[in-house]
């Protein structure tokens, strides 16, 4: 079910309720799940603060007996990296990105491992792969590794850039090291900073705590444990069947709209209710049956805005395609980029005063508008005086003077109690992540001028410390892409190329550091020694930035024609490459011309004020009139959704809604026992049992390394339009 809602209030799985002898009794308020133990005290455990989730959620105890430094955990965390590296990026290039499921790699590492300790015998050679029974901290170490490689490397996203529309294919010694120093330099930088935004208890990272609460079940409870498995086993394996079918050989049951069906040849109707293909309409009432493609007032506020936008015709929108992220001429063919450069990737104002400024589709804009409302109406949240008081306290200025040895503390009582664990075992030193950050910033820097970057060695120092800094302001990450491409758009003006290599060692940089750190913390919750997190976390890194760059390639050189369309397919689709690339002309090459005061975009800039005072409403209402609960209404998500459906395969919408009512209310309040014993293992399997047949559908018939192998064409696969049958625009 949605593994992304991990908010959970109560203890379900604290350390008493391994006992499977001990009666647990839950009680329901409203949508709030608690639990009640009747034991002597019958104690009412509500959680209250991240410390109290945090000792009661998952597990405090450790073994420090249990070794992770095991041939088998390299084994098994390279494969799984390698699987991971791979589908990251395949799905990179699909119409719907989709993350690879942390849960599914959870629960598949230990499946693989326990087979290994089961089977393979411990005597001869073979003794290396089977030291002894698998245990948690190796599913740590495979868990951290897996998921380091399982990211599709931004790096990856300015190579495609480069070949699609620049029709540039720089050498794969520079590709690379590319991709190691983008990747690694938030490593670095996020390392150092660990003292403040990992070890405290309130430095939660609830998203992992699924993730360790299973964990638990699986080692604590192990017999118990692997009776449930048997329904991962089935629901993996039913989903696995059935995804051939939406997929492959049925593609309608990716959209089932009932109004394509009865008006197919009705642009409007497209354009509202069509969205079984890429940038194809808003999804409207569609039903969807592919798991893989499965808030709701900035989801209603998203389709009347777009609809309003496109056929008021603001900003000339029906020029234009309803959904799109390339740019046009004014009579709505995509705008031919190299007319306005020179031979040295810059923009020419007299070749832009030829071709004409270019234009965004209107929905585009309101994406734009929306992201930029967000990110500053998520300041408020957590942004004040106190906390940069704390992170000047905490910060240990002095980081290269630690060692990695670690005194503990005279009064540990308010230390974390994971945290007080893992005092035990020596911290990988600051001078590691120094010098992980020195190494890549120098390879960063000749790299800047080995592939046709433009960009000057001034704007490459000062890109990493301005997404940091940018990141402390606005707490969230997605947000801060745009605002780092108008600064290096002001910064580089009519330089594209500076640009996309601004934003990849800014925002991407702030990307990476932030993925360190929650895999950090699964280590820090499962008390896997720093030392071998550290470790999985740069192999995994490494192999995986290797395997997008192989995977890019391929799938770029197989699906040009379809990667650089405006619709693309259900299977492919250039959506990423093409934003980015958008972005990368409009703000780098035409910041002034586009987005000053006065021009055709201004507000775009200045919806970032209009961001600040957009909680303010919400805050009066709530403050005179607190029954009217306006304090429910988090600002920052209704702006992020109200543009939404901007891009991909929309038909999902409804089912994403039905799916999360269903699990994360219905269930968790009606059938508390049920949501706790299963919810978060059946969405593993769906995750899992759809991205291992979509891994090997891309390179067996959809042309991942090759020519694609489209089924036979009958009613409910429309080959030659939309799958939906909706009008193809």
């Amino acid at each position: 079910m949605a593994t992304e809602a991990m908010e959970r209030t109560p203890s379900a799985t604290d350390e008493k309720s391994f006992d499977v002898k001990e009666e647990t009794r839950y009680c329901v308020n409203g949508d709030i799940e608690t639990s009640t133990r009747e034991d002597e005290t019958d104690e009412n455990v509500v959680l209250q603060n991240e410390r109290e989730i945090a000792t009661h959620v998952i597990s405090v105890d450790d073994d420090p007996s249990l070794n992770p430094w095991t041939l088998r955990a390299f084994f098994i965390g390279i494969g799984l990296s390698a699987f991971g590296g791979s589908l990251a990026q395949i799905y990179y290039f699909k119409p719907q990105t989709i993350l690879v499921s942390l849960m599914f790699l959870g629960i598949i590492s230990y499946i693989i491992g326990f087979a290994m300790e089961t089977f393979i015998p411990r005597h001869g050679l073979l003794r290396y792969l089977n030291p002894g029974p698998f245990n948690k901290k190796e599913n740590a170490f495979i868990i951290i590794m897996s998921s380091a490689a399982a990211n599709s490397a931004l790096g990856t996203e300015v190579l495609a850039v480069q070949r699609l529309y620049y029709n540039i294919t720089p050498n794969a010694g520079s590709s690379i090291f590319l991709l190691f120093s983008s990747q690694l330099l938030g490593y670095g930088i996020g390392g150092l900073m660990r003292g403040i935004l990992l070890y405290p208890s309130k430095m939660l990272y609830p998203g992992v705590l699924p993730l360790l609460s299973m964990f638990d079940a699986l080692y604590r409870d192990g017999i118990e444990a692997r009776r449930r498995l048997k329904v991962f086993y089935f629901v993996f394996t039913v989903i696995f069947i059935w995804e051939i079918f939406p997929e492959w050989i049925f593609p309608l049951l990716t959209g089932l709209s009932i109004f394509c069906l009865a008006v197919p040849n009705n642009a409007a109707v497209s354009r509202v209710f069509g969205g079984s293909n890429g940038n194809e309409g808003l999804g409207l009432l569609s039903i969807c049956f592919d798991w893989q493609l499965s808030s709701f007032i900035g989801y209603i506020l998203c389709m009347v805005v777009f609809v309003g936008i496109f056929y008021n015709n603001i900003w000339e929108s029906q020029n234009f395609p309803f959904l799109a992220q390339l740019l046009f001429y004014e009579n709505g063919t995509v705008y031919n980029q190299t007319l306005i450069m020179n031979s040295n990737y810059e923009v020419d104002p007299t070749l832009v005063a030829e071709q004409g400024l270019p234009f965004y589709a209107g929905t585009w804009i309101i994406n734009l508008l929306s992201t930029n409302l967000m990110t500053y109406a998520a300041a408020w949240t957590w942004m004040n005086m106190d906390t940069l008081r704390s992170w000047r306290a905490n910060f240990d200025w002095k980081f290269w003077q630690h060692s990695g040895k670690r005194e503990v503390p005279a009064n540990t009582e308010d230390l974390d109690p994971h945290y007080r664990e893992m005092l035990k075992y020596p911290d990988t030193p600051n001078s590691w992540y120094l010098l992980t950050f020195v190494l890549s910033f120098i390879v960063g820097l000749v790299v800047i001028y080995k592939t046709n970057s433009t960009l000057p060695w001034w704007g490459f120092v000062i890109a990493g410390p301005l997404g940091h800094c940018l990141y402390a302001i606005t707490g969230l990450i997605l947000s801060i892409q745009t605002l780092v491409q108008m600064i290096a758009g002001y910064l580089h003006n009519g330089r594209p190329m500076a640009n996309m290599f601004f934003v990849l060692y800014s925002y991407n940089a702030v990307n990476q550091a932030t993925l360190l750190l929650r895999d950090l913390k699964i280590a820090q919750y499962a008390k896997l020694p720093p030392r071998a997190a550290f470790t999985a976390q740069i192999i995994g890194t490494l192999l995986g930035a290797v395997l997008n760059y192989v995977l890019m390639n391929s799938i770029i050189d197989n699906q040009r024609e379809i990667l650089l369309s405006v619709e693309g397919t259900n299977i492919w689709s250039g959506q990423q490459p093409q934003s980015y690339n958008s972005q990368a002309i409009a703000w780098g090459g035409l910041a002034h011309e586009l987005f000053s005061t006065g021009q055709r975009y201004q507000w775009i800039p200045l919806s970032y004020l209009i961001g600040l005072v957009a909680p303010l409403p919400f805050w009066i209402i709530h403050r005179y009139w607190p029954k009217l609960r306006m304090d429910y209404y988090y600002t920052p998500i209704i702006c992020s959704y109200i543009g939404w459906l901007c891009v991909g395969i929309n038909s999902s919408i409804l089912s994403y809604f039905v799916v999360a009512f269903v699990s994360q209310w219905w269930l968790r309040t009606r059938y508390p026992r049920w949501f706790m014993k299963y919810n978060y293992l059946v969405g593993a399997a769906l995750d899992g049992g759809t991205q291992v047949m979509v891994f090997i559908l891309s390179f067996a018939v959809q042309g991942a390394a090759g020519t694609s192998h489209l089924f036979p064409e009958w009613w409910g696969a429309n080959q030659g339009g939309n799958y939906d049958r909706c009008l193809y625009l």
